[in-house]
């Protein structure tokens, strides 16, 4: 069983930064991808950042040169940080990572709780 905690939301102004970080706990073998989505008040998820095990990584166009994400390979951890924050970046954030349990296991898709983003001022 693996679980994804997210940590890292709350309130910012505009032109404000946060740092959201996500970490993957229990039968971790192999990450291939961590990504992080959103998801705003009556609007579809979207796609927002993803970075691979090589370490490249690609981003949403509006959120370029404002979001950069970064991964510690040994703590299983992905983190999005956030800097000049616009009112439209106001949403769930949702890290979401592939993962297998064993080496001979497929890759299986897995979700964070979700933790919010709300900047106004």
């Amino acid at each position: 069983q693996v679980t994804l905690v997210e940590s890292g939301g709350g309130l910012a102004q505009p032109g404000g930064s946060l740092r959201l970080s996500c970490a993957a706990s229990g039968s971790v073998f192999r990450i291939n991808a961590m990504a992080y989505y959103r998801q705003a008040p009556g609007k579809e998820r979207e796609f927002v950042a993803v970075i691979h095990n090589t370490g490249s990584a690609s981003y949403r166009d509006s959120v370029k040169g404002r979001f950069t994400i970064s991964k510690d390979n040994a703590k299983n951890t992905v983190y999005l940080q956030m800097v000049s924050l616009e009112p439209d970046d106001t949403a769930v954030y949702y890290c979401n990572m592939a993962i297998s349990s064993t080496p001979d296991s497929d890759y299986v898709n897995y979700w964070g709780q979700g933790t919010q983003v709300t900047v106004t001022s």
